[in-house]
């Protein structure tokens, strides 16, 4: 349940920052009247996430059981690179994005494009960030079914609505920059578990049946049966008894991803300074 929590936060946070910043500059420059193209953008991703995820949760309950594994293993390895690419997205943009944002409004005026160019802009920003969470969401389920993963995603959602509207309406102030770092580095955590799990599957659908020794056994210490390691496991995957195979997965992933993530920022040339994630009064 804490997974999907965290990533529907985040998720949630993104394009709640990205919708806000182009319906400030909307306000800021007298263009309130557009409005309503950013709200139906909006809603048509929200509409496409799900349509996507309904067809492929109907097409995966037709499948064989070894041809249901791979899917699986499919869905997973998709959601863990669609959260990597996540991380390390909103690790290069967040320092342009407003100002990049408000450039593209702009430019949707002076080429004419007007409405359909603010619904192209709004829809592509909240399809992606759904499109992320329904692979993920799917991921989870399969790997960890019951209704603790949905009830997460929900709360998620609602916390991520409650902030973006703090943040844009009533003055609340985050250090987004470290909101998303470290909040970076849980879902990495995840994305690993995530990746464990795929080969875990691959082996399941008679595909992988290298390095299938125990790494470790850790159901007489800390099963996934008990308190913690269900906690352990709703949140990062846990395996109490994985394989070599799954364990130099785990291993590897968060070494060359935890140590692009954390490395410092190159300084930006002076040419190059552009303005933080900042709508409203949010501090970067």
């Amino acid at each position: 349940m804490l997974a999907p929590f965290l990533i529907m936060l985040r998720e949630g946070l993104e394009a709640a920052l990205i919708v806000g910043v182009i319906a400030s500059y909307l306000r800021q420059t007298g263009r309130d009247g557009w409005l309503p193209a950013i709200w139906i953008g909006v809603l048509l991703a929200v509409a496409a996430s799900f349509a996507v995820g309904a067809a492929l949760e109907f097409a995966s309950a037709e499948f064989p059981q070894k041809t249901q594994e791979l899917f699986e293993a499919l869905v997973g390895l998709v959601a863990a690179s669609l959260l990597t690419g996540m991380v390390f997205w909103m690790r290069k943009a967040a320092r342009t994005i407003a100002s990049d944002l408000r450039h593209s409004v702009d430019e949707a005026f002076a080429t004419g494009s007007g409405a359909w160019g603010l619904v192209a802009m709004a829809f592509f920003a909240v399809a992606r960030e759904g499109l992320e969470s329904i692979f993920f969401l799917l991921a989870i389920v399969q790997q960890s079914p019951g209704p603790g993963a949905a009830l997460g995603a929900l709360a998620g959602v609602a916390v991520s609505v409650a902030v973006g509207y703090a943040i844009f309406h009533g003055g609340a102030r985050i250090d987004l920059r470290r909101f998303f770092r470290w909040t970076g580095v849980l879902i990495l955590i995840v994305a690993a578990g995530l990746l464990a799990g795929v080969v875990r599957q691959l082996h399941e659908a008679g595909l992988w049946n290298l390095l299938q020794t125990l790494a470790y056994d850790l159901t007489g210490v800390l099963p996934v049966s008990s308190p913690v390691g269900a906690v352990l496991a709703g949140l990062f995957n846990y395996h109490d008894a994985p394989t070599v195979g799954e364990a130099a997965v785990y291993v590897a992933f968060l070494a060359v991803t935890l140590f692009l993530l954390l490395r410092p920022h190159a300084p930006a040339p002076a040419s190059q300074a552009a303005t933080p994630v900042q709508p409203a009064r949010v501090r970067p």
